[in-house]
């Protein structure tokens, strides 16, 4: 009888540990989503229109993928959002970057060159148009030793384009729709040849 009590406290106390487990992973994951689109909401109100996430012909019988294309007075603005704790050590000339934090150490490659064919593929499409852009971290990047090229803090790049965006307002994008319009195309374009291909 009393290795039966046993195995039935043992067995409880797996299903509220599992329980527990299950419920800090759903948090986590909310946070997460919450977290995704509250910089989703941040970047879409910094521009006067916004594609998010499309494919646009990469120039090379390809696509390129666009995390963010913002239509502002300036002409396109393209971002990329990276999201790090911790310091982040780069500079044009490295191929890998490095975040330390307190609990790890990490590297990825240079974001600024994928940068840079998104870049290009847009400007390929809207030759016309000035295109310029961001590699973007969240504020729990520390730069230390300095940002290197075309690299923000979301938060700031955001609040800065917000305050173009009211100074500017008077200015008409009417020069930037057409070319708009057609980046807007391509990216359908490219998305309904990614689903014909599935």
């Amino acid at each position: 009888m009393t290795e039966l009590l046993k195995s039935a406290d043992s067995f409880d106390l797996l299903i509220v540990g599992s329980i527990f487990i299950l419920a800090l992973v759903l948090l986590w994951i909310l946070l997460r989503i919450r977290s995704s689109k509250d910089v989703d909401a941040l970047i879409r109100s910094a521009g006067n229109e916004t594609l998010a996430n499309f494919l646009i012909p990469d120039g090379n019988d390809g696509e390129i993928h666009i995390e963010y294309a913002l239509l502002s007075p300036r002409g396109v603005i393209v971002i990329d959002v990276k999201d790090v704790k911790g310091h982040v050590f780069g500079s044009d000339a490295m191929q890998d970057w490095t975040v330390i934090s307190d609990k790890r150490r990490f590297t990825f490659n240079n974001p600024q060159h994928g940068l840079y064919d998104r870049m290009a593929a847009i400007k390929r499409l809207l030759p016309d148009v000035p295109v310029t852009g961001f590699v973007a971290f969240t504020e729990q990047a520390d730069f230390s030793k300095g940002r290197p090229s075309n690299v923000a803090i979301l938060e700031k790049l955001v609040s800065e384009l917000q305050k173009e965006k009211r100074v500017r307002r008077a200015e008409s994008l009417d020069r930037f729709l057409p070319n708009w319009d057609r980046l807007r195309h391509e990216a359908v374009a490219a998305q309904v040849g990614q689903l014909l291909r599935n």
